[in-house]
């Protein structure tokens, strides 16, 4: 049986997962961790979940009027007030101040996203370009200021 696959089952029966205790012994394999949740905190939950709903084409599951997540096949994208925030962990975040990360995103055509995109962005980075590295991609701003990278991977040939 596929290590992964016995990974699913252990996944499914509860008996490992993000929430479950691992107990750590010499004999146990190291299970590398996984990135599942980007959360971005914001002062307009609303205004990002317009936004993100627009350029990702996807249903957001709304948690209230604080929280909102955008489910796709590799990770969520979730959106958390600010004030929210404030009132569980104090001091530890400050929304629209992202100068170090990029959110990107795998699209199947990125000139056809930037043709769809150009009446809802208002903050283009760079058009469709293709990268030394192979990818082509275009770079815009949310609406708080943060970097967003929706890219096509190198056809093989």
């Amino acid at each position: 049986m596929k290590s992964w696959t016995v990974f699913a089952i252990f996944l499914l029966l509860g008996t490992i997962g993000p929430t479950s205790p691992r107990p750590v012994s010499q004999a146990q394999s190291h299970v590398e961790p996984v990135l599942i949740n980007t959360c971005l905190i914001t002062n307009d939950v609303k205004a990002l979940t317009a936004f993100y709903s627009q350029v990702l084409q996807i249903e957001p599951h709304k948690s209230g009027d604080d929280y909102v997540e955008f489910p796709t096949k590799a990770g969520t994208l979730a959106l958390f007030a600010a004030r929210a925030q404030e009132k569980y962990i104090p001091g530890s975040a400050t929304p629209g101040q992202n100068h170090s990360s990029i959110l990107e995103f795998r699209v199947d055509d990125v000139d056809e996203e930037y043709a769809r995109l150009r009446r809802v962005v208002t903050s283009w980075v760079k058009g469709p370009t293709t990268q030394p590295w192979g990818t082509r991609s275009i770079y815009l701003r949310d609406p708080d200021g943060n970097l967003v990278d929706l890219y096509t991977p190198p056809v093989a040939k």
